[in-house]
């Protein structure tokens, strides 16, 4: 959904195109032909075109308003190619989860071509995203509050453990894909636009994930990747919440390579196996690890410093799952009943509700951690 653009202008589409479109037409919940309604309602709602929040290859996404209600929704249109099914779509009608956006509603519109076919997917509406909570704080010359690190860290690690839970794997977190209410500070992570489900033995193709993100093994050309280059992808945003820019700014695919090399030093040949066994004959310059503690800023929080070296690993057999991110000690604060994000503003709700799929796959003692006594 979040290929948007940040400036927060809008981007080169006339509005008055996409409300003519929409015509302000009255969309039968469950009626003929619209897919994620339930065909028991009636009601029908009339969405109001508002503003672009971004648009690309993808299609566009404008803010709307539902005339009825009130309620403010994002709305994701794009091309619908009668042949296929949309995968964007069938993945979001699976998921549900406090840290993922929410499918309300979808819908079919006709193009100005004969036959030509646009499907609407429609989405909970959040005020901000991760990148521009960054932006903001780098305007102010500032660091990123260590407690907004910790919340939305963990709520990236919340989202990867439910969506690897049911097999789905997001393939592109980024700040931008990470949207955040304002009020509350709940993060939903979106645009399932390059998701899929990963099935074993299956390949999958290498260039996805936007490229500051992309795990190492994703450079190398692996098919056979798992749900973890996901982990990798949230522990870049984890280290670019604490530095304000960053950690990995590659021009291309190889000079990211050289960026990851900087730090995490030359990878031996048994990681180089673990990430692609058809990369192991390469001769790399052998270049010494950078010390964590002098990536970051001397004022950061060594338990910040200890997370982000355990996600940022080669070897993806040895970084962490979603749930065993959530068992680090940087988000025992979290689990404080006395932390609060302000003296008049509590954390955000169901941080520690799990889900049925998360619930699943805990241990004992993952279950005594990570459930507080309250919640369970």
């Amino acid at each position: 959904m979040a290929r948007r653009s940040e400036g927060g202008g809008m981007a080169s589409t006339d509005m008055r195109a996409v409300q003519a479109n929409l015509n302000s037409q009255k969309v039968p919940e469950g009626g003929r032909g619209q897919e994620g309604g339930d065909p028991n309602k009636k009601a029908s709602f009339t969405y109001n075109a508002e503003r672009v929040l971004g648009s690309g290859s993808f299609g566009i996404v404008y803010q709307a308003q539902v005339v009825e209600t009130g309620e403010s929704v994002a709305i994701k249109k794009v091309f619908q190619d009668k042949r296929y099914k949309n995968r964007e779509l069938q993945i979001m009608k699976e998921l549900r989860h406090p840290n993922v956006v929410e499918l309300k509603h979808a819908f079919y519109t006709s193009g100005d071509k004969p036959g030509e076919t646009y499907l609407n997917v429609v989405m909970e509406y959040c005020s901000d995203t991760v990148y521009r909570v960054m932006k903001h704080y780098n305007k102010m010359k500032q660091p990123v509050p260590h407690i907004f690190v910790q919340l939305y860290s963990y709520q990236m690690s919340r989202a990867c453990a439910y969506i690897h839970a049911v097999g789905i794997c997001h393939r592109d977190i980024k700040p931008q894909n990470l949207l955040v209410d304002g009020h509350t500070h709940a993060l939903k992570l979106c645009d399932f636009g390059s998701a899929k489900r990963l099935v074993k033995g299956e390949p999958n193709v290498a260039y996805i994930c936007s490229r500051y993100y992309r795990a190492p093994e994703l450079i190398f050309g692996a098919t056979d990747y798992t749900t973890v280059i996901d982990i990798w992808s949230t522990a870049c945003v984890t280290a670019e919440l604490i530095l304000g820019q960053p950690i990995f700014p590659g021009e291309s695919g190889v000079d990211q390579l050289v960026e990851i090399i900087k730090v995490l030093g030359t990878p031996t040949r048994e990681e180089l196996t673990a990430m692609n066994p058809n990369y192991t004959e390469f001769k790399f310059p052998q270049i010494k690890p950078h010390p964590w503690h002098k990536v970051f800023r001397t004022k950061t929080s060594p338990e910040a410093i200890d997370y982000v070296a355990k996600l940022l690993v080669y070897d993806p057999k040895t970084r962490p799952s979603g749930l065993e991110c959530c068992m680090h000690g940087l988000f025992d604060g979290l689990r404080d009943p006395n932390t609060r994000i302000s003296s008049t503003k509590p954390l955000p709700p169901n941080l520690f509700t799990f889900s049925r799929e998360e619930m699943a796959i805990m241990d004992a003692d993952q279950k005594a951690k990570l459930v507080p006594e309250g919640a369970k």
